[in-house]
Order: C-alpha cells, then sequence, then structure tokens
C-alpha cells in the first residue's frame, strides 16, 4: 500500500520505517527542515536501537521518501497515518492543536478517498470529534480509525514487530481490514472495538502501569521505615501470577514522554467529565514526591548541599534512549543546583539534549563517568546505563572526596560490596 506517516517523532519515523521495511510505499512528512534533511541523508535524529538500518534499507530499496511538505502526501495514498505530538500543556491538558492542524490540511488538501489512522495518543472520545469537525466536511470520503502504539522507547523497533497486541478502533469492518492489512507481517492479536475504546485502551495501559511503578515506590519508602527490603519483597509478589513481575523495579520514578503525559491527562479528562479519579492523583504524587525524597537522602548524608559536589550519571529517563522528558535526572539536577550543590552530569547519549534545558554555571558535563567523580562527594546513578554497572570502584574511591556517598536510584549496585569498600551507600527501600 502507499501510506503517508506524518510527524517523524519517535513513533511516527519508527512506524515509517517499519512500514517501509515490511513492503509498503512509505510518503514521510515533518515540517522540521533540519530534521527532514538529515533523514534524506539517512542520519537519525533520534536515538532508537536498530532504526538506522531498518533506514537504510528502506532507502536503499527505495521505499521510504521524507519531505517537509503535506501536500504531496496526500496524493495517491491510500492512507495517512497522523504520528505528531500531543503535549501535555501547563494545567494537565492535552494540546491538540498538531493534529487539529493536520487534520485541517488533510480535508482542504485531499483529492481521493482515502484512510486516516491516529497513532498520535489522544484523548477518548477525539475521534468522533475530528470526524464530526474536519473530516465530514471533506471533498473526498475519509474513513478513520484509531490505532495505538504501545511501542517502548529504546526498544520501539522490536516492540513494532514483537506487540502483545495491535488494537484498532473504528465504526466500520472495511476500515478495520484495511487496517489489520498494515500488519500482515506481524504474529499478534488484532483486537477491533469502537474508535473511543480503542482510545482509552492507550491510557488505561499507561496509567496502570505508571500505578505499579508508584505502588512499588510506595512499598519501598515503607520497607526503609520497617527494617524491610525490597530486593526481597518485590520479586516475591511479582510471582503472583496475578501481578507479575514487570514494573515492580523501586527507585526514582517514571519519566518520558508517555506516563507523565497521560497520566495527567487522564486525570484531566476524568475531572472535565466530572469524575475524581483518586487512585490516579495519588500515582502522579508519588511519582513527584519520588524525585524530592531522594534530594532529602542526599542532604541528609551530606549534611548540606552548599558547596558540595554530586556526580550524576544517567540524564535520560531510561536506557537505551536519548529522551530526557520528564526525566528524573534533570528534576532532580535542578534541586540538587538549587541547594547549592555543584553538579557534573554524565550520559552516553542524552548530554547534547540537557544542555538546550540548563544554563547554569554550577553544572557541567562528561562523557567520561570517571571524570564526573573527580573530587565529588557523592554520586547519583538516575539512569541505569550499563556503561555504569561496571566500573572500578577502587579506581572511583580514589578520586572522590569523603563521605563517599553513592546513591543508587534504580537499585542495581551492589550495596555491601560498595559498603565493604568503604563506601556510604544509599538506595531505595533497601534495609
Amino acid at each position: 500500500m502507499n501510506i503517508s506517516v506524518i510527524g517523524t517523532g519517535y513513533i511516527g519515523l519508527v512506524a515509517a520505517c517499519c512500514l517501509a521495511n515490511s513492503g509498503h510505499q512509505v510518503f514521510s512528512v515533518d515540517k522540521d527542515l533540519d530534521k527532514i534533511e538529515k533523514l534524506n541523508r539517512g542520519v537519525i535524529p533520534i536515538y532508537e536501537e536498530g532504526l538506522e538500518t531498518l533506514l537504510n534499507k528502506a532507502q536503499q530499496s527505495g521505499k521510504i521518501t521524507f519531505s517537509s511538505e503535506i501536500g504531496p502526501a496526500l496524493i495517491n495514498t491510500d492512507m495517512v497515518i497522523i504520528a505528531v505530538g500531543t503535549p501535555a500543556t501547563a494545567d494537565g491538558r492535552v494540546d491538540m492543536s498538531y493534529v487539529n492542524d493536520v487534520a485541517e490540511s488533510i480535508i482542504d488538501l485531499a483529492a481521493y478517498p482515502l484512510t486516516v489512522i491516529m497513532k498520535s495518543t489522544v484523548p477518548p472520545g477525539t475521534g468522533k470529534l475530528l470526524c464530526k469537525r474536519f473530516f465530514s466536511r471533506a471533498k473526498v470520503p475519509i474513513s478513520y480509525s484509531s490505532n495505538p502504539e504501545f511501542l517502548r522507547e529504546g526498544k520501539a523497533v522490536w516492540d513494532w514487530y514483537n506487540t502483545d497486541r495491535i488494537v484498532i478502533g473504528t465504526e466500520n469492518q472495511e476500515t478495520a481490514e484495511k487496517v489489520m492489512e498494515l500488519y500482515r507481517d506481524i504474529d499478534a492479536p488484532k483486537i477491533c472495538m469502537d474508535i473511543t475504546s480503542a482510545e482509552m485502551v492507550k491510557y488505561a495501559s499507561n496509567a496502570f502501569l505508571a500505578t505499579k511503578i508508584s505502588f512499588i515506590n510506595e512499598i519501598a519508602n515503607l520497607c526503609e521505615r520497617v527494617g524491610a527490603s525490597i530486593d526481597a519483597v518485590a520479586p516475591a509478589i511479582g510471582m503472583d501470577q496475578r501481578i507479575g513481575p514487570h514494573f515492580l523495579q523501586a527507585g526514582l520514578g517514571y519519566g518520558g514522554s508517555c506516563f507523565p503525559k497521560d497520566t495527567t491527562g487522564l486525570d484531566y479528562i476524568s475531572s472535565f467529565n466530572g469524575y475524581h479519579f483518586s487512585l490516579l492523583k495519588s500515582v502522579i504524587e508519588v511519582n513527584t514526591n519520588q524525585r524530592v525524597m531522594i534530594v532529602r537522602k542526599i542532604t541528609q548524608a551530606l549534611d548540606d548541599l552548599h558547596d558540595k559536589k554530586v556526580a550524576v550519571w544517567g540524564l535520560s529517563f531510561k536506557p537505551d534512549t536519548d529522551d530526557v522528558r520528564e526525566a528524573p535526572a534533570v528534576d532532580i539536577i535542578k534541586h540538587l543546583i538549587a541547594e547549592g550543590a555543584h553538579v557534573v552530569a554524565c550520559d552516553p547519549v542524552a548530554i547534547d539534549q540537557v544542555k538546550g534545558v540548563f544554563t547554569h554555571n554550577r553544572l557541567d558535563f562528561n562523557t567520561n563517568p570517571y571524570e564526573t567523580c573527580r573530587e565529588s562527594n557523592a554520586i547519583l546513578l538516575a539512569t541505569e546505563w550499563s556503561q555504569f554497572l561496571n566500573l572500578d570502584w577502587i579506581r572511583i574511591k580514589g578520586l572522590m572526596k569523603s563521605p563517599y556517598l553513592v546513591i543508587d536510584g534504580r537499585n542495581v549496585l551492589d550495596d555491601k560490596t560498595l559498603q565493604n569498600m568503604g563506601f556510604s551507600y544509599i538506595g531505595v527501600g533497601r534495609s
């Protein structure tokens, strides 16, 4: 099929490259001229495992084209996939301006019947509103489907081909069959439902996963107070098949482009519709507090942060991505600087993403984790990149200053070994 993908972010670019490598002819659009220029040269503007290889294969086969103009994308195309950003506003509302702009362009420029597929995460009820406000006014027939993504950043290519399910929301069987054809080479359950229910699946899934994270962090915080160990408690909880082991890793809380935005978005949607979602509000509150609590631990351990040097390992919200949106490390660094600390931050790929966020003389960057430790009073492991897990701790201690504090924000270091070496170790929920 001929497919146009609008948006070349973490979702749109993965969708475009994967569909092209499945044999479809893909026309990918983004208004960012610099990004389009890089993509046409085969340069990936984001860090995503396996994506550059897919892009190169698709370009060599002539199956993918990039442009900053949406007009050509609506000529001789069977489907238009919308994969633009839906960021959160200050009050938690979902900003639909990019989606609305694309919808307006489609009804203005579409000259042939086509199917619109929504990949962007949009509030439940959006599809019906788009059809009413925009697509019903088009000069040509336009069918609509909600087809939410369930891709993990850093593992998105793998997830595309190995997904747990493909959700298709539409009002007629013919459209559902067209969308299913996109995934003919993927062996996964294909679940059809109405549009609004499909939109809700995405929000509900992310909210539930965020709830598991906040719950286990609450249990970890309680473990510290009663003398239990989350390292023993969490795996035992996860062995219950009704619960499962995933997302039960205590730490600094969730971040990224999905969980924070989708939890606050669902909270706003609930309030707008007259429902007080108490559980979800608590999930959001716990996640915010988790970052403050780790700063409190550092402050107490160092007595005072003023003129103390803290090395922060990891800036991205999780390993294997350069995405720093809502990353715990970014918030924590802001707190540390506000308390007078000097911070040296290290990350394999995300430093450039963070440099634009800070313009402070008490923050430096270094790609060498050892150099970040030089003369530092403390190390905070904020993101569990593999590069940080097998370092020479004898060398590190020789570079540091008393009290040789290690704050393991992800509970991935060997606490007993570090303590035996003379480090002061602080984890999350470890007795």
